[in-house]
This record gives C-alpha cells, sequence and structure tokens, in this order.
C-alpha cells in the first residue's frame, strides 16, 4: 500500500453508478417483502447494503483523517442526518396506525419494537423474539430495523477503531481488516447450523460484510479497461443476481452464502464501470433516483406491506403487491422530498448541536412511547368493552406452560435430567402418593391439561404432566424437518425412561397431530389464514404410524395402558384477536372454518389414531364432539372462548371440556386397566 490510502483520492468523488447499486440492492428486498416469487433471494439486498456502507464509511473517514480533518463530532452529525429524521418519522407514523389497528398484545409487542429501533437494538429484540408463541414477522412494522440497528452498532465501534489503527498501525490496516472479516466469516458460517439466529441478526456475524466494503476501499483504485471493467462489473453483479434468483428461506444464511452477493458487490465498486452497457444501465436516471430514495424505500416498504396486510386481512394479490408498490414509492418519495434531503443538508435542524437536540428528543419520545404502552398492556382499553372481553382469552393460559411442567422450542424450562428424576408437575390431586397416570406431550397436551386436572380431581385420582413445545410423544419418529426432530430425541427418551421406571397404569398421549401427519399447518394460520385455500393433503403418516404403534406395544407389554387424545379442531385464525376484531366491527362471532375443511384437515391424523388404537388396545378420547356439531365447530361455549390462538385452547376452554374425561378416569379409578380398545367422548355428536 503506497503512503496515502486509496479512500483518500475517492472521498469527494461522485459515482452514479453507486446510486444505481442501491437500486440493485433495495428492488429485489421490496420485491421479495411483497411475494414475487422469482425473487425469492430478495433479501441479500441487505448484505448489498451492508458492503455499501461499509465502503462510504469507510472512504469518508479515511479521507478526513488523510487531510488531519477528522471530526468524531462531526461523524456522528452527519450520521444523525442522514439517518434519524427519516427513521422517526416513520416509526411516529407506525405508532399511529398501530394504535387503530393493532390488538393489544401486537401493539405491546410493537413498544418493545419502538423501544429498541430508538435505541438502535432492534437486532437483539428480534433475535429473542424468536420464540415459540411470538407473534409472526408478517405483524412487525419495525422488524426491518435490524439491518439498521447493526450498521449503527458498526457505527459506533468502527470510527474509533479507524482512527486507532491510522493512528498507531496505518501499514497494518488493511491486513487488520482481513483478519477481523475472516474471524467474523467463520463465526457466522459456524453459527448458521448451531444458531442461525443469532447469525442472522447480530453484528459479530454480520460486521465481515462491512468489513468487505471497508476493503474495498482501503485497497489501491485501479484503472481498468473499459472492457475489462465492464466484465469485472457484470461478473460482480450476476453473482448478486444468482443470489436474488436461487436463494430462498431454506438457504443458510448468511454464512458462506452470503459471501456471493458480498463479493459480488465489492466486485462492482472495485471495477468502477464508466462506460458500455453495463455502465449505463447502473448509471441511468431512473436507476440513480431509484438508489437516491433507496433508504426511504427501505424505511417505509416494510410498514406500508405490514399494515397493508392487517387491513386486508389476507396475503398480498399480485394487483394488491403492486398498489403497496406504488404506495412504497409515493411514501419514499416524499420523506426523502420532505425529511430526508432538507435534514441531511442542513435546511432542518442547520446546526449540529440542534440536530444532536432534536435527535436526544425523538430517541427520548420514542422509548417513553414504549414504556407507557408496555406498562399499560398494550392499552386494551382501545377496544370496545364487549370486544376486549373476548380478547382477554388471549391471556388465558394453561398453568402446565410454566416451565416447572413444560420445555419451551428452545429447551427452556423442564429439563431431561428433571423428567428421568420424576420431577414433573402434579395433575388432578396434589398428592404425595405414587400417581395413577402421566400425561405426555407436545404444546397442545399442556392447552388440554386443565380439562384432564379438573376431571382428576373430581375422580379423586393424581397423575403427572410433562411436556415439550412441539415435540409429539413419538419416540425416534421422523415427523419433520431433522433439526425438529433432533431436539426432541433427548426429551421423548427421558420420557420413556421414566415410564419404564415408574411402570405408569395409564399414560395419556397427546399432541399436534394433523401437523406431524402433514408435516404443516393450516396455510396462513394466524392473521392472514383463509379457509377457501385447501389445508394440505401431504401424506407423511407413516413414521408417525410406525413409532405410535411401537410404543403403544412397548406400553402394552410392561401393562401400561395408553390413552390417545385426537387433536382438537383448529381454527386457523388467531381466536380471542378474530372474536375482538369481529365483536368490534359487528359481525358474528362463527369464525370456524366449515366442518367439512375442519373434517378434511383432521382425517388423516384421526384415522393413523384409531388404526394404532384398534391394534395396540388403546383408548381414544375424543374433543371434536364437544367443539363441534353437525354443521361446524364452536369458538365460544356458554359463553366461555374456548381457544387462546388458532390451535391451543385457553384454559378455561379446555376446563369446560372436563367431562371428555370423566370415563377414562373413572376406567382408572377402578384399576381396570383390561379394558379394550373404546373411543370415549362425553357426549355423541349431533
Amino acid at each position: 500500500m503506497g503512503s496515502r490510502l486509496a479512500a483518500t483520492h475517492q472521498h469527494i468523488d461522485y459515482r452514479p453508478d453507486l446510486d444505481g447499486l442501491r437500486a440493485v440492492a433495495i428492488l429485489p428486498v421490496l420485491l421479495f417483502h411483497v411475494g414475487f416469487g422469482a425473487f425469492r433471494g430478495g433479501f441479500v439486498g441487505v448484505d448489498v447494503f451492508f458492503v455499501l456502507s461499509g465502503f462510504f464509511m469507510a472512504r469518508i473517514i479515511l479521507g478526513d483523517l488523510e487531510r488531519n480533518s477528522f471530526s468524531f463530532w462531526q461523524f456522528y452529525v452527519r450520521r444523525m442526518r442522514r439517518i434519524f429524521p427519516a427513521l422517526f418519522a416513520m416509526i411516529a407514523a407506525c405508532a399511529v396506525a398501530a394504535w387503530f389497528l393493532f390488538m393489544p398484545q401486537e401493539f405491546r409487542y410493537f413498544a418493545d419494537s419502538v423501544i429498541a429501533a430508538a435505541l438502535f437494538t432492534s437486532n437483539v429484540l428480534f433475535r429473542r423474539e424468536s420464540g415459540y408463541f411470538d407473534i409472526a414477522a408478517e405483524m412487525k412494522p419495525l422488524l426491518h430495523t435490524w439491518s439498521l440497528s447493526v450498521e449503527e452498532q458498526f457505527y459506533l465501534v468502527f470510527p474509533v477503531a479507524l482512527f486507532l489503527c491510522f493512528k498507531f498501525a496505518r501499514r497494518r490496516l488493511f491486513g487488520i481488516a482481513v483478519g477481523v472479516a475472516l474471524l467474523s466469516f467463520a463465526a457466522s458460517s459456524w453459527a448458521v447450523s448451531h444458531d442461525p439466529e443469532k447469525a442472522f441478526y447480530l453484528l459479530h456475524f454480520r460486521v465481515w460484510e462491512l468489513l468487505v466494503g471497508v476493503l474495498v476501499a482501503i485497497a489501491p483504485q485501479v484503472n481498468y479497461p473499459a472492457r475489462t471493467s465492464g466484465a469485472l462489473t457484470t461478473l460482480g453483479l450476476l453473482a448478486v443476481f444468482l443470489a436474488v434468483f436461487f436463494y430462498s428461506a431454506d438457504t443458510p444464511f448468511p454464512g458462506f452464502y452470503a459471501a456471493a452477493p458480498c463479493l459480488g458487490t465489492a466486485l462492482v465498486i472495485h471495477a468502477h464501470c464508466r462506460d458500455g452497457l453495463v455502465a449505463g444501465i447502473l448509471s441511468n436516471r431512473v436507476a440513480v433516483f431509484i438508489g437516491r430514495i433507496s433508504y426511504s424505500l427501505y424505511l417505509w416498504h416494510w410498514p406500508v406491506i405490514v399494515f397493508s396486510r392487517n387491513i386486508l386481512g389476507h396475503e398480498l394479490t399480485t394487483g394488491w403487491a403492486l398498489i403497496v408498490i406504488a404506495l412504497s414509492f409515493a411514501a419514499a418519495y416524499l420523506s426523502w422530498t420532505l425529511i430526508e434531503q432538507p435534514a441531511r443538508f442542513g435546511r432542518l435542524a442547520p446546526s449540529g448541536a440542534a440536530i444532536a437536540g432534536l435527535s436526544t428528543a425523538a430517541i427520548a419520545s420514542a422509548v417513553a412511547f414504549g414504556v407507557v404502552v408496555k406498562s399499560f398492556q398494550g392499552i386494551p382499553q382501545r377496544l370496545p368493552e364487549h370486544a376486549l372481553r373476548l380478547y382477554q382469552a388471549t391471556h388465558d393460559d394453561s398453568p402446565y406452560f410454566s416451565p416447572m411442567c413444560f420445555a419451551d422450542s428452545d429447551a427452556e424450562g423442564l429439563t431431561p435430567a428433571q423428567i428421568r428424576r420424576g420431577e414433573l408437575c402434579r395433575i388432578g390431586l396434589q398428592s404425595s402418593n405414587e400417581p395413577q397416570f402421566l400425561v405426555w406431550g407436545d404444546s397442545h397436551a399442556a392447552a388440554i391439561a386443565p380439562a384432564i386436572d379438573a376431571a382428576a380431581r373430581g375422580a379423586g385420582l393424581s397423575g403427572m404432566f410433562v411436556g415439550r413445545a412441539s415435540c409429539p410423544p413419538l419416540p425416534n419418529a421422523d415427523f419433520g424437518p431433522p433439526a425438529a426432530v433432533q431436539r426432541c430425541v433427548e426429551y421423548n427418551s427421558a420420557v420413556m425412561s421414566l415410564i419404564e421406571q415408574r411402570k405408569f397404569a395409564f399414560v395419556f398421549l397427546v399432541g399436534y397431530w394433523p401437523k406431524y401427519v402433514h408435516r404443516a399447518e393450516l396455510p396462513g394460520e394466524g392473521v392472514f389464514f383463509d379457509p377457501r385455500l385447501e389445508p394440505s393433503t401431504a401424506d407423511w403418516s407413516a413414521p408417525v404410524k410406525a413409532s405410535l404403534t411401537s410404543t403403544l406395544t412397548k406400553f402394552a407389554a410392561q401393562g401400561t395402558k395408553a390413552v390417545l387424545v385426537m387433536d382438537v379442531p383448529e381454527v386457523g385464525y388467531d381466536v380471542p384477536e378474530a372474536l375482538a376484531r369481529a365483536a368490534a366491527a359487528g359481525r358474528s362471532l362463527e369464525i370456524a372454518p366449515p366442518l367439512d375443511y375442519t373434517n378434511k384437515r383432521q382425517a388423516l391424523a384421526r384415522r393413523v389414531l384409531e388404526e394404532s388404537a384398534r391394534s395396540t388396545g388403546a383408548l381414544i378420547v375424543d374433543p371434536m364432539s364437544a367443539i363441534c356439531d353437525a354443521f361446524q365447530c364452536h369458538v365460544i361455549r356458554d359463553g366461555t372462548v374456548l381457544y387462546e390462538d388458532g390451535d391451543h385452547l385457553s384454559a378455561k376452554g379446555a376446563e369446560s371440556l372436563s367431562a371428555l374425561f370423566d370415563p377414562v378416569l373413572s376406567i382408572i379409578r377402578l384399576g381396570n386397566s383390561q379394558v379394550g380398545n373404546a373411543t370415549l367422548t362425553s357426549e355423541p355428536r349431533s
């Protein structure tokens, strides 16, 4: 490297091709988010932005350092002017829309994201919020701010690190940047398979992408011949577009696969193509305009998508997707014209102190808003009283979801070691005597457990409960993706050891059976559920039936009687939320899909359980009789909301079904484990 770094010579040069490259970044992101399948890898546009950000930051800072004019204060004032005004305008607009459109739980989650976005910790928040009962990403209007948080965290560390390296290790600057980038890349490649959420969201797994841009800024600039420059630029764009069109949500990302779009972007920047077809494409007026508004377009497009879906109540059709794209461009242009440009060039808040003061006030206001909304639990008073009563079922959780009784999908809560020692929650009478039965299953087991608890207390019986999210009571069954299956192996092994050790006379097996035999939930389950879309009929039941039959045969050999609990009907909608919306709008509260839809969805799972019970002598308890009549299923019974979401019973809803379990608990009380197989219901379906 020469005595002067390459960034110095680039400091004041404007490159229209890089605005064109910003357009290349933002358009795939937008088209991916509105649902155009051809752009299924459009998320890599964010990685293109990361590389560009690293390049621009290094070029600006190194140029100032070379001229001995660098100021941390001026650097951060420029960052505030560039980022804060449009960002906080977008957050304020989202807060207004969320006030009118979001249910209390959604509004509380939104408040968390407002605080995180204001403090530039969104990436940390959304990494933590990837839990089992978290609201869907489609309902988070500030989800896209995770990437801004990554960049802002980089901006806090990078200028200081670059300043120190420039002063004390200038000749080693390139090597230091390469070393840190390689360490981050290695960590990212490892984390993709070991902790993918952290790999996706956190700075130390992403910093290599920004450093790729830094390295381009540091490296000597080469004036390639026009043909060579064009070829290198074409190659770089090809790498980006291959990722856009051939990557998907199933691609392990970032890690190794992020190298293609990042290195492709670096190649385009480095080649600096000035002439020819490719240069014309990147530097044409349309591409440059889109590049100039790309920050505002990135800020506004995702909230427009989220709130449009919320209002429509379904995923975007092609027509609506085009309308949303137009609205996003309109919002971006207004933001760029009225907010971003005036703030950036000093027409708003002309002094550094003024922009710093306004930025501080904006951050404080956003944090205060979030704290207030969280303190009042999403301000449910926004709802009409009758809608609020229905919505309260959202918080009617089964006590068997407690960490003492249940392990979530991240293995937080009950451990295999505790299971092997028999340190489980009691169900039924709270007695120190030997338990007379065990209830074993996934989250649907925890949801229906209050019904068994109430019935067992009525019968004077005591049992134990054990459950883990998304882990069916199917040892060694291939019921889903390998990672999902693997995390259940140790848990299920511990339960089987306990059953063998304690010799339970009866074991209830409860699961989300339709999900396991079809390897799919209902299409669009939640806010965007549409019963007009057929549920999956893919048949993955063979491994489920094999494991179930094998398990029941082992139970029979040791004198344990199995009780198979069929699944409750899935509703598709988040029930309390859908009821509250319907009540507020004066619509019917009969929101469940038609009975033939439910029967089609449940048929395969019910057949598997019936055949397994018939071949092994197991008993069956069928909740359908208590929830559905001859015409449709119901989500309210005698004023009680039966569900807390789309497929989990509420605690009160489960308790209202306790009579379903009276027949089998009578058998347990009598100690008759030799009864033949039967389907036990409280009353026939009318």
